[in-house]
């Protein structure tokens, strides 16, 4: 399928959380292949590194980032590192997240503490640095991966995620609603299944990628280009009256 590039995102700086591999790998490249210069952030600093090589291929500049998005104090010296390799940041792609399967029954309170952490707190912590400086600019666009699993799809035995995902769609909406007397647009997107890593091990489940392409009214799985796709344009000057939603990629899935 031809996702080239339509978008001009020359002279723009981008940060993408979590960008080592899966969803956050496609949306850096998208906005290497449009011109940007790419904040490549993960916590495993070579796939960072491996991701930034990606986007320097397709003739961007890009940096890796390595640092726990949970970690306050690694946040602020990520930002504090990007400040000094440009001079402005005009889109943050909080993409980090992980996915752990447990029962409420038995869940380890410290694999629900460090999802909350990761996927909600660490949108928290790189939304308020981002702002910070998109103030200052005067515009300025964040977006949140989310998951129709913090809508109206929750997951089985995934708790701490469900949860962390609807917080990150309610982060969304205050967000937008607060930012934007500075010029800062803020909008979730909430992919189904995508293909990625994530999703490899499920997906040599037959009897469940049966389940999976029965409530999809497309027929298939997404590909995690069409996730970036929209992030191109929700970051676009195409979407510069678009706030505070969160868009759903999922076949159709969900159509709440």
């Amino acid at each position: 399928m031809d996702r080239s590039p339509v978008y001009d995102f020359r002279d723009h700086v981008v940060c993408v959380t979590g960008a080592g591999r899966g969803i956050g790998r496609a949306i850096a490249l998208a906005f290497a292949g449009c011109g940007a210069c790419v904040g490549v952030n993960d916590i495993e600093a070579a796939t960072a590194e491996e991701t930034a090589a990606a986007c320097r291929r397709l003739g961007a500049e890009a940096i890796a980032f390595p640092a726990d998005v949970a970690d306050a104090v690694a946040v602020a010296a990520m930002f504090a590192q990007l400040d000094a390799a440009w001079p402005r940041l005009d889109v943050l792609v909080n993409n980090a997240g992980i996915e752990p399967v447990h029962s409420i029954l038995d869940h380890p309170l410290e694999a629900w503490e460090r999802t909350l952490a990761v996927n909600l707190t660490g949108t928290f912590l790189c939304t308020q640095q981002a702002a910070r400086r998109m103030r200052a600019q005067g515009r300025g666009v964040i977006l949140n991966i989310a998951s129709i699993a913090g809508k109206s799809q929750p997951l089985y035995l995934r708790s701490a995620y469900a949860a962390s995902k609807a917080g990150q769609v309610g982060f969304t909406k205050e967000a937008a609603r607060e930012l934007a007397a500075y010029g800062i647009r803020v909008n979730a997107i909430c992919p189904g299944v995508i293909i990625t890593p994530m999703t490899e091990h499920l997906r040599q489940d037959e009897a469940q990628m049966r389940r999976w392409l029965s409530e999809i009214p497309l027929g298939r799985l997404g590909e995690a280009e069409e996730v970036a796709a929209l992030c191109l344009w929700l970051a676009s000057d195409a979407a510069s009256y678009v706030t505070g939603v969160a868009w759903h990629v999922d076949g159709g899935k969900n159509m709440a």
